[in-house]
């Protein structure tokens, strides 16, 4: 497995080939600190890799980021003369650049809005873009932690109505009563909460409040968005939250499972009526194993229950999604783009994402993802 350093220089040295996005993939938001356990890398699976050569570009994501470099770099190993660069920008941003035509693929913790929102249907956008249908294809089950930074409290369990009520300001000391209410035994400090936010456009703000809209409807009233509707300080990407908490007593932020554990925080237990759930990848892949198909076809778009209460099902959990053109319009970037999204894919390669911090994709929903790569033209 290439270090995160190999991994830079790899990119480095394709930058003279694709200039500015390849330098910001390489260095934008770079949350990944080179934490996966020994063998996290799918070694063994690259080696059976499909290969092809040339280069992909690709924009989105931060909630991805750490899994999506681990593939690359797996990837690249076993394909000699593939080069794949991804720029970490925030889901909103790679939608953009996707449907802008600057992108071969976008990576979305949503995915694309068939209806209007601020002036744009995104599906009919990026259909238009590619010249046939784009297709919505779940790639990462990133579970959402509710990260925090509280010395000396190690096991915390919040409901979805004292989340959101955290999150919105009104709740703004640990110790209150709604809070010691779900934890009894616990000391809790009388610490000023502080509430982190993503300042950007971003995919899991837009999962994590519609979590909140739909388990907490009476308290959380904002539509989910891309924007946060909440209080708090903003910082930018994934990155900028965990940060923030990592450096404040008190702090709290909604981030991917992957930040979290890379920045040493706590994270609390969700209990969504049918007691607390400890976040584990286990416990995603139920929430996730649950989701609906709402896209046809191929573009498999699922809808999550975030109101679910079935046992040992941590709830608040995203998708992300690689947005790829259904036809493409170059035979060489067809058929690299399959081999990259097998390899992303296959069980080993799901399984050795576990590690760092990522859920591996349901088995009924990963055949369905083989199917519609397989159907790539």
């Amino acid at each position: 497995m290439k270090t995160l350093t190999s991994r830079r220089i790899a990119c480095l040295s394709g930058a003279a080939l694709v200039g500015s996005l390849a330098l910001s993939a390489c260095g934008s938001d770079n949350n990944a600190s080179g934490s996966a356990a020994p063998g996290a890398s799918s070694s063994g699976s690259s080696a059976k890799a499909d290969c092809a050569k040339g280069t992909l570009n690709g924009e989105g994501s931060t909630a991805q980021q750490n899994a999506i470099e681990e593939v690359i770099s797996a990837f690249q190993d076993a394909c000699e003369g593939a080069t794949v660069n991804y720029n970490p920008t925030g889901s909103g941003a790679g939608i953009k650049q996707f449907t802008a035509g600057q992108v071969d693929f976008a990576g979305s913790d949503s995915a694309l809005k068939t209806e209007m929102k601020d002036g744009v249907v995104e599906q009919a956008a990026a259909d238009k873009t590619c010249g046939s249908p784009a297709w919505n294809l779940p790639m990462v089950t990133g579970p959402i932690a509710v990260a925090y930074k509280l010395n000396g409290v190690d096991k915390l369990i919040l409901t979805p109505d004292v989340i959101a009520k955290v999150f919105l300001g009104q709740i703004i000391t640990w110790n209150d009563p709604a809070i010691a209410k779900i934890n009894p035994g616990v000391t809790l400090p009388g610490t000023a909460i502080k509430v982190f936010f993503r300042s950007d456009e971003s995919g899991t703000t837009e999962n994590f409040t519609k979590y909140l809209h739909g388990a907490a409807p009476k308290v959380w009233t904002a539509d989910p968005a891309k924007k946060w509707t909440g209080k708090g300080e903003g910082k930018e990407k994934t990155a900028g939250v965990a940060g923030a908490v990592k450096s404040t007593e008190g702090g709290i932020t909604y981030s991917e499972w992957s930040a979290a554990k890379d920045n040493g925080l706590s994270m609390a237990q969700v209990d969504n009526g049918a007691g607390p759930v400890e976040l584990t990848g286990e416990a995603a892949g139920k929430a996730v194993a649950a989701a609906k198909q709402v896209g046809e076809g191929n573009n498999i778009k699922l809808s999550l229950d975030y109101t679910t209460k079935q046992a040992g099902a941590y709830p608040i959990v995203l998708v992300t999604y690689e947005i790829v053109c259904s036809k493409g319009k170059d035979p060489a970037k067809v058929a690299l783009t399959q081999a990259f999204l097998k390899q992303f894919s296959s069980p080993e390669q799901q399984k050795a994402l576990e590690t760092i911090g990522y859920a591996p994709l349901p088995t009924d929903v990963a055949a369905k993802v083989s199917t519609a790569i397989n159907a790539l033209s």
